[in-house]
């Protein structure tokens, strides 16, 4: 699958690339522009979810670059070190996202709990089919073929769930940091292009998803012809 695989996932290979350098260029960016209000993106999440009247969300620092987000299972908020300390447009951006998350759960916001329900699924789904193929792959057993597929296929639904999930989260967070007055109005729109660009991340992920599972399906001869 090695030298195929590289050639057929190309277009997606380049996609997440550039989705991913666009994102860190674009934090960068407004990570230089501070908000007139001057609160930090742990305040900027507060004052969002007081704003709203959820309470009992934990906000605490994680470690690490943009890895900022709202844990579910215990209603807790994290967000890193250039998130939580930062009072930058980017900052604030990407805080209130996260805080969009904690809305919809506290809204019961139907998606969300669908992907945390899949939640388990993704993760076998994101080791096991790289055992299971490969190996019935080298002994032709179509019963591995046929499970490592299905598993990953959850992996896809997973994705799939993920963009509306996040879209809705930087909806509401674009709506509600400058009815909060956390931002100015003019302003929103320079701490959305954050959230805009790191959607197309989640974008390039699905394709990048999608596309292997075309790849295994046409290997194994699912789709598309004989499996070679």
């Amino acid at each position: 699958m090695g030298y195929g695989f590289i050639v057929f996932m190309l277009p997606a290979m380049f996609l997440a690339l550039a989705a991913t350098v666009y994102t860190q260029v674009t934090f960068a960016r407004f990570s230089k522009r501070g908000s007139r209000s001057g609160v930090t993106g742990a305040q900027a999440a507060q004052l969002l979810l007081q704003s709203e009247g959820v309470q009992g969300v934990a906000i605490e620092p994680v470690s690490g670059f943009m890895t900022d987000h709202y844990d579910p299972s215990s209603h807790t908020l994290r967000l890193s070190p250039g998130v939580f300390q930062s009072s930058s447009l980017s900052a604030i951006g990407v805080a209130c996202h996260e805080a969009g998350h904690a809305l919809q759960h506290a809204g019961r916001y139907a998606p969300l709990a669908l992907r945390s329900a899949m939640v388990p699924v993704a993760q076998i789904g994101s080791y096991a089919p790289y055992i299971l193929l490969p190996l019935g792959f080298m002994f032709g057993s179509m019963p591995l073929i046929k499970l490592g597929i299905m598993l990953f296929a959850g992996v896809v639904l997973f994705t799939l769930i993920t963009l509306p999930v996040e879209w809705n989260a930087s909806a509401r967070a674009k709506s509600l940091m400058v009815r909060s007055g956390i931002v100015a109005p003019e302003e929103a729109s320079m701490a959305g292009q954050v959230l805009n660009a790191a959607f197309l991340t989640y974008v390039a992920g699905t394709v990048t998803a999608l596309m292997t599972l075309l790849y295994y399906l046409m290997r194994a001869g699912l789709i598309g012809g004989r499996r070679r």
